[in-house]
């Protein structure tokens, strides 16, 4: 496939109207296997892989988090630096040696540079998308949008399911606490038609799936967990008595509302009951039991805390925390215009901080080993730097994400770019094969299939695993 400058949008406020494909899934007999259809638990799904002769990871990691980095962060500021490059592709940054040797990175990333030794920098992520929407859905599951190359389409119950849906439905929650979390937000982009990016929900597997979300500024002093908090006058036993009248009329009408959603409100409301009677719950969401020195050591912003809550999370046995990069008000990693202050200034600074402490602060606990960090965006930024603003416009071609424990080889950078970042040079990654590589990091079997609400198989990989990226 030749890739052409030409199909780009100009901006976020003039998406053009690409060709849209509309997806529809095809699953044949023969393309598709049969593996864990039926199969209610994890261990006995990859137990019939095994049987089947895929491969598994020899150790299983027990928790992602992602981190999204909402907009698209330039390759060319981050992690794939081109220094030798012409000055209106090589921008104002400097490169800086870390300390794996051979390995640069952008000056403003202070912290990271002394912690390259865990993380896999893979600098060949392509595809060729360069809508912020289906772009999204394309990074948080893992598959393709139903509607390719668009701004417009809003999520529906034909989105893949987001990662954390999916391990919510392999690897459910046994503890209370609920399997999938997203904060602070579900990623909006205000300049683009249809506005919520679609693939952050459940899916084709229901809204059952849909996770927990974490809304709010948790560095704010007056925050707490919506929903795991009673008011003054009502106790957990009078909360307790309504839930049961509540039953009793849903038990009255079930037969006019024996629809899916019906169901599933009522798996949501016995899992809220759970959430908010358990004190081990309120602990896990509970600030407050961080140091003064630790929550500084992430930073005293809504990334750094909601960074510093993935990782209290995690410890309490959430197995997937997704971390979307904030409503900012300067449409987030979006950088068309001011592109270098936005990066020096309000971007690089928060997410250097938190990404660093988070892998110092795993790795102090003994819990890097297990859990997988991710840290991308849903494209890059073009090579060509718009002499009128700054700023750089949409590239998907070619960006630069990244992998750190959880069974990752450490130290390491996996692809290459072409001499302006414009393209893969070697080892090209697609969203899907990044996608795949955790699940598969995480011991789920990348080639099971599960069935949709209309009881249709959908395989819920479709990249490959990236061997050469794990330990």
């Amino acid at each position: 496939m030749s890739f052409r400058e030409t199909s780009m949008p100009t901006g976020c406020n003039e998406f053009r109207r690409f060709n849209r494909l509309n997806r529809r899934q095809v699953l044949q007999a023969g393309a598709i296997s049969a593996l864990g259809l039926g199969l209610g638990d994890l261990e006995s799904r990859l137990a019939l892989a095994q049987e089947n002769g895929l491969s598994l990871p020899a150790k299983r990691a027990k928790a992602c988090i992602f981190l999204f980095m909402w907009g698209g962060p330039s390759q060319l500021e981050t992690f794939d630096m081109k220094p030798d490059a012409p000055a209106e592709v090589r921008g104002t940054f400097n490169p800086i040696s870390t300390k794996v040797p051979g390995i640069q990175i952008c000056e403003h990333f202070t912290q990271l540079a002394s912690m390259t030794d865990k993380l896999a920098i893979i600098r060949s992520l392509t595809h060729d998308d360069p809508a912020h929407l289906s772009s999204g859905h394309a990074t948080l599951t893992g598959q393709l949008a139903p509607v390719l190359k668009s701004d417009a389409d809003p999520p529906s119950a034909k989105d893949s399911p987001h990662l954390g849906a999916l391990v919510s439905k392999l690897r459910p929650s046994t503890n209370g606490l609920p399997s999938f979390v997203a904060m602070p937000w579900k990623a909006f982009h205000p300049a683009a038609p249809g506005g919520e990016a679609p693939g952050q929900h459940g899916g084709w597997l229901g809204s059952a799936y849909d996770g927990m979300l974490l809304g709010g500024d948790p560095n704010d002093p007056n925050w707490h967990p919506q929903g795991l908090s009673l008011p003054a006058d009502i106790g957990i036993g009078r909360l307790e008595s309504r839930v049961e009248l509540l039953k009793t009329l849903d038990a009255q009408r079930a037969n006019l509302h024996r629809s899916l959603g019906a169901s599933s409100y009522g798996n949501h409301q016995a899992r809220a009951m759970q959430m908010i009677g358990s004190g081990n719950v309120r602990s896990a969401f509970d600030l407050t039991q961080e140091s003064d020195a630790t929550r500084e050591r992430y930073g005293r912003n809504i990334h750094g805390q909601c960074v510093l809550m993935a990782r209290r999370l995690v410890e309490h046995g959430v197995p997937l925390i997704s971390v979307n990069w904030h409503n900012d008000g300067k449409n987030f990693w979006d950088t068309h215009g001011d592109n270098f202050n936005r990066l020096k200034n309000d971007l690089i600074p928060p997410a250097d901080r938190a990404l660093a402490a988070l892998l110092t602060d795993l790795e102090e606990r003994g819990l890097l080993d297990e859990t997988i960090v991710a840290w991308v965006g849903e494209f890059g930024r073009k090579p060509q730097i718009t002499a009128n603003n700054a700023g750089r416009e949409h590239w998907p071609f070619c960006y630069s994400g990244l992998l750190a424990g959880g069974g990752i080889r450490p130290g390491m950078v996996y692809g290459s770019s072409d001499k302006h970042a414009a393209y893969p040079a070697s080892d090209p990654v697609t969203p899907q094969d990044f996608a795949t590589t955790i699940l598969h990091a995480m011991g789920l079997p990348t080639e099971t299939a599960l069935l949709d609400r209309e009881n249709r198989p959908h395989r819920i990989t479709s990249g490959r695993v990236l061997h050469e990226l794990l330990a």
